[in-house]
């Protein structure tokens, strides 16, 4: 059995509560180092170290940049910062949000594939969209073990389902199994006695979220411009079409899933109607304005036209509060793209499979 010391978990919303109830039934002397990101907001301060350390199991921290990386410990991403697994140490970088998280965990997984290949253990649990999702895909095509919580035990499932639909997983396993397994495949076996912490499986160009302002990264992203611009800079964005996934990177690094993106587009369409139905009301207002000096001028013809106005500006500012009400542009996204099997699609795809948005 092959030695898996590296071991990088995923989780938003409800991933809290998980990743403290993973971490409780995990010994103090697990042969692994562990990496985990949460969504944070970019200006929080996380006590998640502290809330951790009770469980005197693993010991919980924020590493620092240049950080060298030991067993037993669980390094945990900092509000504003990715965190990265380079060979033997840790790398913060307040490089471009992907999937409008910085932290995110994509990064994370990418790199960690990328640095230690076959001993890296991917861990999905309770999130909404669809961020890890590519990271798995990497993990697994070095060559590394993926682990999803299962749906239906997750407080939110939209991640562990994308991840599902998507990715070729290799367990999906209530959170209460989750750390058995983990003790199973970090503990030495005579076959595994060889492998190493310190030891990189491939080598990379640098990733443009590791230092965007680097020249070596001033080159368009791999894959086709396409008709979309990028929510964050306004930048083309190119497709990149790996590992049987679909997403988007920009020029200087903003990336999104399908749903993330569709997701971001759904803000900027109520955003504009907002803008819409602010701008419809100043000029009701304006017209109203003039209306009234109309009136005390006995200006009756004017005032009949400005009149018809006030009403005309009054019907479609309506119609738009309506629309904005009715929140029409929710979209349920579909969580099966052309990279599910026929399997997962049966076994997941129910009414109650939505995603959390």
């Amino acid at each position: 059995m092959i030695k898996r010391d590296i071991i990088v978990i995923g989780a938003s919303a409800g991933g809290v509560e998980a990743l403290i109830a993973l971490v409780n039934d995990l010994p103090p002397n697990l042969p692994a180092a562990v990496f985990a990101v949460l969504h944070f907001p970019s200006h929080s301060i996380s006590t998640l170290p502290a809330i951790l350390n009770r469980s005197r199991t693993l010991r919980a921290v924020h590493p620092v940049d240049g950080q060298a990386i030991e067993q037993g410990y669980i390094y945990l991403a900092l509000p504003d910062y990715h965190l990265l697994v380079k060979p033997g140490y840790i790398k913060l970088e307040r490089g471009p949000r992907e999937n409008r998280h910085r932290p995110a965990i994509d990064p994370l997984f990418r790199t960690a594939a990328q640095s230690y290949g076959d001993q890296v253990i991917g861990v999905i649990l309770s999130g909404t969209l669809d961020d890890g999702t590519a990271g798995l895909a990497t993990v697994k095509r070095h060559g590394g073990m993926i682990i999803v919580q299962e749906p239906d035990d997750a407080m939110f499932p939209g991640m562990p389902l994308n991840a599902i639909a998507n990715v070729e997983v290799d367990h999906v396993l209530p959170l209460a199994e989750i750390p058995q397994l983990l003790i199973r495949h970090t503990f030495p076996t005579p076959q595994a006695e060889q492998e190493s912490l310190g030891v990189p499986r491939s080598k990379k160009k640098i990733d443009v979220i590791e230092d965007p302002t680097n020249k070596a990264n001033d080159h368009l992203p791999d894959g086709k411009p396409s008709m979309f611009s990028c929510p964050e800079c306004g930048g083309v964005l190119w497709e990149v079409d790996r590992d049987h996934l679909l997403h988007f990177r920009c020029r200087v690094g903003h990336a999104y899933t399908l749903q993330t993106l569709l997701a971001d587009q759904d803000e900027a369409v109520e955003e504009a109607f907002w803008v819409a139905l602010r701008a419809l009301e100043e000029r009701a207002s304006l017209l109203r304005r003039i209306a009234d000096r109309l009136a005390l001028r006995n200006h009756h013809i004017m005032l009949s036209r400005y009149e018809e106005q006030i009403q005309h500006v009054e019907k479609h500012a309506e119609m738009i509060r309506s629309l904005l009400m009715e929140k029409p542009f929710a979209i349920e996204t579909d969580l099966f793209t052309e990279g599910a099997s026929g399997r997962d699609r049966a076994e997941y795809e129910s009414p109650d499979a939505a995603v959390q948005t």
